[in-house]
């Protein structure tokens, strides 16, 4: 469990409990529902099945025993309703949607793989954060959601800029940080419905031919499970540290001594 420093010790500090912090690692659309369809024909769902494993993977074998995979069927509204619905009835300390990208489709040109005309967009490539200002933890979403954003460009990582430009139309989002590259989608059913941190990862435009066989790569699924586990660390210890800190100094404080009455006269 959190242990902290003896209390009333300026250097008090609370540590992660790893074994008790529970993440809900939501994999994106389903089989029924792949999503977007990559460059060379393979459903955003199977990249996403693949990432949120090994991302689970290491948050396991990092002691986040509770982190929970969450791989939901049907149908896109249904599955929306369903995944908030198992947040509801399961809390966690924090919910990661696990997507990959694609383009509007006026962006997309053709090309032939394997003996089929094939739409691709290499215009646009990088990964991208987004975060709900409606949802209730808005203030740890954004928290995470930079944290993220710091571990991923640790590692050399880039991400997407294209979603301020006017010609994404429906899809402009608003920048909030442009040194970790995370926006701002208020209206996403996972992400403003979700009684907890939530912020939805994009590890990468799978349209792109070149950026999807980066995403393919076992070894950058490792990378990027990796740096999901640094900042679901350092969550995880900030977290800790906020809840300790009031205990802290409500412990701390000096007590207000009684009030001395004289032995004769008045007594309030």
């Amino acid at each position: 469990m959190a242990e902290t420093a003896k209390i009333g010790d300026k250097k008090s500090v609370a540590t992660c409990d790893r074994a008790s912090f529970r993440i809900i690692l939501d994999v994106g659309h389903s089989e029924e529902v792949p999503g977007a369809l990559s460059a060379r024909g393979v459903g955003e769902y199977t990249f996403n099945l693949n990432l949120a494993r090994t991302v689970e993977k290491k948050l396991h074998a990092a002691g986040f025993s509770k982190a929970h995979m969450l791989v939901t069927p049907g149908k896109a509204i249904a599955g929306l309703v369903s995944r908030v619905h198992f947040a509801t009835r399961n809390p966690a300390d924090l919910f990661l949607a696990i997507h990959h990208d694609a383009v509007p489709d006026k962006f997309l040109e053709k090309w032939t793989y394997d003996g089929k005309e094939r739409p691709y967009c290499d215009r646009f490539k990088g990964h991208s954060l987004f975060v709900s200002q409606v949802n209730e933890h808005y203030k740890e979403s954004l928290q995470f959601a930079r944290m993220l954003g710091y571990q991923l460009k640790l590692d050399g990582l880039q991400y997407a800029k294209h979603y301020t430009e006017k010609f994404m139309g429906i899809r402009q989002r608003q920048l909030i940080d442009p040194e970790t590259g995370v926006y701002r989608f208020d209206n996403l059913v996972v992400l403003m419905s979700t009684s907890m941190p939530a912020v939805l990862f994009e590890a990468g435009s799978i349209i792109n031919r070149d950026e999807e066989l980066v995403m393919a790569d076992p070894k950058h699924q490792e990378v990027l499970a990796a740096a999901v586990t640094r900042a679901v660390e350092s969550f995880c210890t900030v977290q800790a540290q906020q809840k300790a800190e009031p205990k802290i100094r409500r412990a701390a404080a000096p007590e207000t001594p009684p009030p001395v009455f004289p032995l004769f006269g008045h007594t309030p």
